[in-house]
């Protein structure tokens, strides 16, 4: 029986799950694979689902010989509340690590994605007969944190199951629905996570002189880093030094005692990272310093995340099975995308090469009048928008089309 994958799609944007909690979503993707015919194998990770499909050549045996070829999809939510107005818009709520009740969306596609791996199996299942090798299928928790691949290797996943000659994983973003974008080298920027603490000296509001303000601390800090990327970056070059949040004090008549930023910095390589990290420390020091903090800030690195470098001999292949089935005018070099991600921990740890792709989710319609306008960052809504929903056709076959190509490209 034929899955149903519009019908799937729906049901996984309805019901989104936050990171390191996506026991429905697992349950319901490891379940399409039993019936699919793979082994399966849940909780992976905490949360995440590995399933194996061997099809060994004619006469070889069981145990699905030739290449080996790992597929990846993560499926976890973040905390938005959505304002898509669709009809299946999601309303669930989740408790996020601090415990706080939060609105839970896929606001960045990896409903589809979930649901793009699922046909893709299915194809490959159908067309078993003309190849052979073993195809291992990664469900992978936790990408928003960072942490989910991490966790599968950590796991034991290299071990327990055959070793990949390759990784292969797909994004859905905001190009047009039809388009596959993908690059040799560096595809993603790597990033980390920091959380910056600045210590000041709390008191009453009235008496500001008999305190050490971190809101002011924190709010020079906050501009000074702005001039990272503006004064110290070689224009041609690429970094983003990105603020996220804020938190300091209770009431309006309180000088707290200390302040919380947390940041989020991106790179393309490990020199660009280096002069990034010392800036933002030297600069958050020198702030504390000149705002007569009697402690020293604390900088604590919540995540570290590679570059997402797609190797060039094997992009070319999936490049051009790519341009042979969906259209040579349909597969693009969308430059390197500042955003980052944790597939490659599977290709870096396995030593075996990467390729990642994005493919596009947009109304086509809409996003040619909108780049006609120059209003493609106004009226496109991007990842992590509340706004953010891929068109579910032909999102849904194209991102099974590619994902089962560029499988079968390295396939016997």
């Amino acid at each position: 029986m034929t899955i149903d994958l519009e019908a799937l799609y729906i049901d996984l944007h309805q019901h989104p799950e936050l990171s390191f909690q996506e026991t429905r979503t697992a349950g319901i993707a490891a379940q399409h694979l039993r019936d699919l015919g793979l082994e399966v194998e849940e909780g992976v990770g905490v949360t995440g689902v590995v399933g194996v499909l061997r099809n060994p050549s004619s006469g070889s045996g069981e145990s699905g010989d030739g290449p080996v070829v790992w597929i990846r999809a993560d499926m976890d939510a973040l905390p938005v509340e959505e304002q898509t107005g669709l009809t299946y818009a999601s309303t669930a709520k989740g408790v996020d690590p601090a415990g706080t009740t939060v609105p839970v969306m896929h606001a960045c596609g990896h409903d589809m994605h979930v649901t793009a791996m699922i046909g893709a199996v299915e194809k490959l299942v159908a067309e078993r007969a003309d190849w052979s090798g073993t195809v291992v299928v990664l469900i992978q928790p936790a990408e928003e944190y960072g942490a989910g691949a991490r966790a599968m290797l950590d796991a034991g996943v290299l071990d327990r199951y055959p070793k990949p000659d390759i990784v292969l994983g797909q994004h859905v973003t905001p190009l047009p629905a039809g388009i596959i974008g993908v690059r040799g080298g560096t595809q993603m920027a790597a990033s980390d996570g920091l959380t910056v603490t600045l210590h000041g000296r709390g008191g009453h509001g009235s008496r500001p002189h008999a305190t050490i303000d971190p809101v002011v601390m924190a709010a020079a800090t906050v501009m000074r880093l702005q001039t990272i990327t503006s004064r110290e970056i070689d224009p041609q070059g690429v970094a983003v030094v990105t603020v996220g949040s804020i938190h300091a004090g209770l009431k309006n008549n309180i000088i707290p005692a200390e302040a919380k930023l947390e940041l989020s910095l991106r790179y393309p390589d490990e020199d660009a990272r280096e002069k990034v990290l010392a800036s933002v420390e030297r600069i958050v020091r020198a702030e504390a310093a000149a705002s007569g903090a009697e402690r020293e800030p604390e900088i604590r690195t919540d995540h570290t995340l590679p570059a997402t470098i797609n190797d060039e001999e094997a992009t070319a292949r999936v490049t051009a099975a790519l341009q042979r089935v969906l259209g040579e005018a349909s597969v693009i070099d969308p430059g390197m995308f500042t955003g980052s991600e944790d597939v490659s921990w599977f290709a870096r740890d396995a030593g075996v090469p990467l390729v990642f792709w994005f493919w596009g989710g947009a109304d086509p319609a809409k996003f040619a009048a909108a780049n006609a306008a120059g209003r493609v960052a106004e009226d496109i809504p991007t990842n992590h928008s509340p706004y953010f929903a891929p068109e579910i056709h032909p999102t849904i076959e194209v991102g099974v089309t590619a994902l089962s190509t560029a499988a079968r490209e390295f396939l016997g």
